[in-house]
């Protein structure tokens, strides 16, 4: 039988990870969580609460951490670079806190430097960071971007020479996300797309795939634009998502939407998504007006 993949999304955590982020999960219907573990948008690190990491471990909620938007391995300056390796030695901490199965990472841009360049600061870098994990520790999730200016990995294949920069580290796995790789030019909404990109996937980096961004995109593919969408509502459609989640490659990975809306939006996107995974079509029990 192939296993059913948990469903769930980007919670706030606002009045703590267990308080805020669980009572969210609720709200919206979630089987899973991803969280922030400190500021998104800056560089300062929080501590933590004791006593609500202990509630949101005891609870049994699968979670995965994102690490911070600014965090950019690739990055020329030494200064992000720096505060990129702190940012992400803490957060991998503070997910083995929590109990996160993977801390996801964006692969980042080599800027005004070259590609080779960016890619020996990786090995030199990021791969001292994989050593650091320890066994009961979360993996660290690779997300290739949608491709615009210097990313240095948005389709599938680009992820073939980073992970090779991080000598095929076992503690690297890969995190997906649908409106990225459509941005990418991966067509998901083309007849067998998904099964195509999967398999591609597959072929590079077998069993690395340990969660998905379950996100529609506002644009079309190839756009190399990161616009999420609703799910169903944008050019990606619903049906994709049913057919990723029958795929073996899929089967059983977790997807977390990151769409826009608050909690109302995030539970209908929520329902529509297990409504694909236990019918395998989106009109089946459901409205999508």
């Amino acid at each position: 039988m192939t296993p059913l993949s948990p469903i769930g999304g980007h919670v706030s955590v606002i009045g703590g990870l267990a308080k805020g982020g669980l009572q969210y999960a609720s709200d919206i219907g979630a089987e899973m969580i991803q969280v922030f573990v400190t500021n998104p948008r800056g560089w300062a690190l929080a501590v933590g609460n004791r006593a609500q990491d202990t509630k949101l471990l005891e609870s049994g909620m699968l979670s995965f951490v994102h690490a911070p938007y600014l965090v950019n391995m690739g990055s020329p300056s030494a200064e992000t670079l720096e505060k990129s390796v702190a940012t992400v030695r803490h957060g991998l901490r503070r997910g083995r806190d929590i109990g996160a199965k993977g801390m996801v990472i964006h692969t980042g841009s080599a800027v005004s430097q070259s590609r080779d360049d960016a890619m020996r600061q990786l090995h030199e870098h990021l791969l001292p960071l994989l050593e650091e994990i320890p066994d009961d520790g979360p993996d660290l999730l690779l997300e290739p971007m949608a491709g615009q200016g210097s990313m240095l990995c948005a389709t599938v294949q680009d992820l073939e020479p980073y992970l090779e920069a991080l000598e095929w580290h076992p503690k690297a796995g890969v995190c997906l996300d649908t409106c990225h790789a459509f941005a990418a030019g991966h067509d998901l909404s083309a007849p067998g797309g998904v099964g195509e990109t999967l398999e591609a996937l597959h072929a590079i980096a077998p069993g690395r795939l340990k969660l998905i961004h379950a996100n529609d995109s506002k644009d079309v593919c190839d756009s190399k634009k990161d616009r999420h969408e609703n799910i169903g509502a944008g050019h990606i459609g619903a049906q994709p998502f049913a057919d990723l989640m029958r795929h073996p490659v899929a089967a059983g990975v977790p997807l977390c939407i990151e769409t826009p809306g608050g909690a109302e939006k995030h539970r209908e996107d929520i329902e529509l998504l297990k409504k694909l995974r236990d019918t395998g079509s989106p009109t089946d029990g459901i409205s999508l007006t």
